[in-house]
């Protein structure tokens, strides 16, 4: 334990994917709680640093190119090499790469806090921590890193606010929209997905789409980079996807608008993605299709106005991802979860709003 010891400058590494640096709020909310006059440097992945440009409690975000030459070995060893003159005495890394063991090593920190697995971060960090995988949700995991430091993070929900500039212009879109009523309920629907295993096929959003303008409901479809079609093939399908009750976001917001126009919503429907993690820790209830994945993995969306719904197969969970195919052919975890399951989910947690 390392309670005594007062840190100046920490980093805190976390380059996977957008997911993963929302679920590591709560450890970097602890440090600087713990460090109230340390300078602690966020490092995301390349196209996130945006989203966490305007939190208070960090010092500076950093953006990481893991798919250009940063990523190869030498180049990951340069990089941390570069950071040695920012003089981080502390740094922790959730990561258990070969590359984020050599930026680790090559940073120089006194002290370094890494997972005890693979064997090489043994060899990369001066403390480690067992992971524990499948035994808690992902951010106990992630504040299981603390334990050297002798720090509990205890259950601190997510402190996330959007840059303003979204913020204002998220406000700005309602209000011209005519979304900003408080008896208009809106529902954002986000069939993308980096995995297309993990998407539930488009067909179920259009029905699910039809069923909430028939009861009522504004309906936002949003899509990010390269999901454009599936969003398209949605709006297509459903029999209410030009009335004026549907708006389709597809391809248009960048990160920090996606999250601030999240914020904004009645209710959010959306596979395992990165995305389902923005809106949850902004308070907005989930309904969360798992299909390939599974809640027991740890990356569920939290909150009693929050949803996961999944089928019992054998077959499942097929891997930590999913695929780019079914390796059964038949995608059943995905397709067997039901549009009238999803509505129904639907109904109960706006039901909840006012109870």
């Amino acid at each position: 334990m390392m309670t005594n010891t007062t840190f100046q400058t920490i980093g805190v590494w976390q380059t996977a994917y957008l997911g993963d640096s929302v679920l590591t709020l709560p450890l970097l909310q602890a440090l600087a709680e713990a460090y109230p006059v340390a300078r602690i440097h966020f490092f995301v992945r390349r196209g996130f640093g945006a989203l966490y440009a305007g939190l208070p409690y960090l010092a500076g975000v950093h953006e990481f190119d893991k798919r250009g030459t940063q990523g190869w070995l030498p180049g990951a060893w340069r990089y941390g090499k570069a950071l040695r003159p920012m003089g981080f005495d502390l740094w922790i890394s959730s990561h258990r790469s070969l590359r984020s063991a050599l930026v680790a090593k090559a940073v120089g920190a006194p002290v370094r806090i890494g997972y005890s697995t693979p064997w090489f971060n043994r060899l990369s960090y001066t403390k480690v921590i067992d992971r524990r995988f499948g035994q808690a949700h992902e951010i106990e995991r992630l504040n299981r890193l603390l334990i050297p430091l002798g720090i509990t993070a205890g259950e601190n929900w997510p402190h996330f606010t959007p840059p303003a500039k979204a913020v204002e212009d998220a406000d700005r879109f309602w209000r011209e929209h005519g979304l900003d009523s408080q008896a208009t309920h809106v529902i954002g629907l986000h069939p993308g997905s980096v995995w297309p295993t993990k998407r539930w096929p488009a067909t179920h959003y259009a029905r699910l789409l039809d069923l909430a303008v028939e009861h009522g409901l504004r309906v936002i479809v949003f899509a990010g980079p390269g999901e454009e079609a599936m969003a398209a093939q949605v709006v297509t399908e459903a029999r209410h996807g030009t009335d004026k009750a549907v708006i389709n976001l597809s391809g248009k917001l960048n990160l920090p608008a996606l999250a601030a126009y999240l914020a904004r919503l009645s209710v959010y429907v959306s596979n395992d993605s990165g995305p389902m993690h923005l809106a949850w820790i902004q308070h907005v209830p989930v309904v969360a299709l798992f299909g390939p994945t599974v809640e027991r993995f740890g990356f569920y969306p939290i909150g009693p106005r929050s949803r996961v719904l999944e089928v019992d197969l054998d077959c499942r969970p097929c891997g930590l991802h999913g695929h780019q195919q079914c390796p059964k052919s038949h995608h059943e975890c995905m397709a067997r979860i039901t549009p009238e399951n999803a509505w129904q989910a639907v109904r109960q947690v706006l039901a909840e709003e006012t109870t």
